[in-house]
């Protein structure tokens, strides 16, 4: 598994009905994408749960990065996005688990994503496991976040070049007021043909 997420920020005054309207019109041109686990079109508005932009930021769980790959740079789908609104920089985590919650049959109308870095100073025995055990508790946590009634998936990933770890919760109806959340978003429409097959638990 691995996630990826570009973020389109739009002007303060930009009518995000453009947005809607054009994932309206669009967003089932990859509902069928081979090596897709899932893609949801997510979107912040400013003043809005905290929001201080507008932005688009479709967020991919990719079961085959070659697959990823075609998308970005082989006439997949991404050149729509440049011509529109110029080459944003496509994040990218290495997946560490993921799991489905009891509302994974709904439509997930909200999402959320916490970002948080690593520290340079996790190994504080310096036997160089410091990192694994961080990671272990956070996977810890999954579990109990997806046994939640109202969470539809959840994955966590982690950038090795920033070396920040990646928490997205996909809801059914709003994200949880005790969510530890970055970014709060609204789901306009979610593309999962291989959700199926994205890994149950840790991914390794």
């Amino acid at each position: 598994m691995y996630a990826k997420q570009y973020e389109i920020t739009l002007p303060a005054d930009y009518d995000m009905e453009i947005i809607r309207k054009r994932v309206a019109a669009g967003g089932h041109v990859l509902d069928d994408r081979a090596g897709l686990g899932l893609k949801a079109y997510v979107i912040r508005e400013r003043g809005i749960d905290g929001s201080p932009v507008n932005q688009y930021a479709p967020f991919y769980l990719w079961n085959d990065t070659s697959a990823m790959a075609h998308f970005l740079v082989g006439k997949g789908g991404f050149q729509n996005i440049v011509r529109d609104f110029g080459r944003p920089a496509a994040r990218h985590w290495a997946g560490i688990a993921c799991h489905a919650g009891p509302a994974r049959t709904a439509f997930p109308w909200a999402a959320s994503r916490r970002l948080t870095s690593i520290p340079a100073d996790s190994d504080p025995d310096a036997t160089g496991l410091g990192l694994a055990t961080l990671i272990e508790r956070e996977v810890e946590e999954l579990p109990g976040i997806a046994r939640r009634e109202d969470v539809h998936t959840v994955a966590l990933a982690f950038d090795p070049g920033s070396w920040q770890l990646m928490r997205f919760v996909l809801w059914e109806d709003a994200v949880a007021p005790d969510e530890a959340a970055t970014e709060c978003y609204e789901v306009l429409h979610l593309s999962a043909p291989g959700m199926a097959r994205l890994p149950e638990g840790q991914a390794w």
